[in-house]
């Protein structure tokens, strides 16, 4: 069972803290990563592109001039892809860009991103986040003490309004739950900072 630091808000270790091996100790397969990153980016497409095709542009009903005798190339319609101002010939239309993946692999790809941290040594579980009042002194100050100054994901293990409300002004900070907590954003920051209930919340859904 792998073995990281448990630390206090004032940034010094409090003791230890061992983490099971199917969660956070699990074989890192960077290709099913890549997947579940990839179907994460496509589900938050709005799709709501919208081009004219040749049908849809305004004027063209009249052929420009005569099919023969002039000298100039054959046309049938001033809105036809070739010309300036005409329709787009494979115009892109407001379409669902949304897929899911199985189950199984969805949980795989979580347990390689969570071990794929502890691996790099970019785990850091917190004994707790009690603040003194919800402002963003408060946790910059745990930060500082954590010496973190990279991008950063925090993971509650429930709602904390005063944790919201003093982390949501944080640039490089951002705020999750459990219940919220997914592939793209463990990988996309440099630091997952998690609460010690949070871990066993994780431990008792992906174990």
């Amino acid at each position: 069972m792998p073995k990281v630091a448990l630390y206090k808000m004032d940034g010094n270790v409090s003791g230890e803290i061992e983490l099971k091996d199917e969660v956070f100790g699990a074989e890192i397969n960077e290709a099913l990563m890549h997947q579940v990153v990839k179907m994460q980016l496509a589900n938050k497409r709005q799709g709501t592109q919208s081009v004219l095709t040749r049908a849809e542009v305004r004027g063209g009903g009249a052929k420009p001039w005569r099919q023969k005798g002039t000298g100039r190339a054959r046309h049938g319609s001033i809105r036809s892809p070739i010309w300036v101002k005409g329709g787009v010939a494979f115009a892109p239309k407001p379409r669902d860009y949304s897929y899911t993946m199985p189950k199984k692999m969805r949980r795989l790809a979580m347990k390689s991103a969570l071990s794929s941290k502890v691996k790099g040594d970019n785990l850091v579980v917190l004994e707790s986040l009690e603040l003194s009042e919800p402002k963003t002194k408060e946790v910059v100050k745990v930060l500082k003490n954590l010496n973190i100054d990279e991008k950063a994901v925090l993971v509650l293990s429930g709602k904390n309004e005063w944790v919201e409300r003093a982390a949501r002004n944080i640039p490089n900070l951002q705020l999750l739950y459990v219940n919220t907590l997914n592939v793209y954003d463990i990988l996309k920051n440099d630091k997952l900072i998690i609460l010690e209930e949070a871990v066993r919340q994780v431990e008792e859904v992906y174990a």
